[in-house]
């Protein structure tokens, strides 16, 4: 995944290159549609027991516009998994995988040539399962549970000519999990990340 993400880069690059007079448009009734990679980096301090580490996968969202400006964004992907290790002695000791259906309201400002930029917030739901143990843990059972939380967005589209465009997004989202071990809670684990994405789009009109 972390190669796709490169090489997503370098098609966007050469694109923005070789298209560099096109210019940008967003429209009432538009639908815009993105798929690309994103990286999750959870807060440094999740717990005082546990650090969950970084993920990336690949993700595809949609979004309707309303006006030229507003739009509603609906936010999919393949599952992340995250392993977990004991700040202790940086173990592993566990591992999950979360998807994070993320539903975003967006304002999208006037062009700037074939940029538009754009700012949202929304509402985020994870769902984590197949949670495994390993090492110090082995032969236990984990579970966490499911999170609500608010998401914050901003991100701009770069037009490629005709209805293409490449998209870079980043977003903080609120992802706290109660943690269960053989049915015992442990504690609240705050996962709270930072996320990047690099997309390429597709407007219908």
């Amino acid at each position: 995944m972390k190669r796709l993400l490169w090489v997503v880069a370098g098609v966007c690059l050469l694109s923005i290159g070789a298209n560099a007079d096109q210019k940008a448009t967003r429209e009432a009734g538009d639908w815009l549609f993105r798929i690309g990679g994103t990286y999750v980096a959870p807060k440094s301090d999740n717990s005082d027991v546990v650090d969950v580490d970084d993920a990336v996968s690949l993700t595809f969202n949609g979004t309707y516009m309303f006006t030229n400006h507003f739009g509603l964004e609906l936010l999919a992907a393949m599952p992340f998994e995250h392993d977990i290790t004991l700040k202790s002695d940086g173990s592993d000791v566990a591992s999950t995988q979360q998807l994070p259906p993320t539903l975003t309201a967006q304002w999208h400002f006037s062009p700037i040539g074939r940029i538009i930029p754009y700012v949202g917030a929304g509402l985020n739901y994870t769902l984590f399962f197949d949670e495994e143990t390993t090492g110090a843990l082995t032969g236990s059972t984990l579970d966490l549970d499911p999170s609500w939380g608010l998401e914050g967005q901003a991100g701009f589209d770069i037009s490629l000519g005709a209805n293409w465009f490449v998209n870079l997004d980043v977003r903080y989202i609120q992802i706290e999990t109660d943690a269960k071990l053989n049915g015992t809670g442990i504690g609240e684990v705050k996962i709270d990340p930072w996320t990047i994405g690099l997309n390429v789009g597709w407007v219908f009109r």
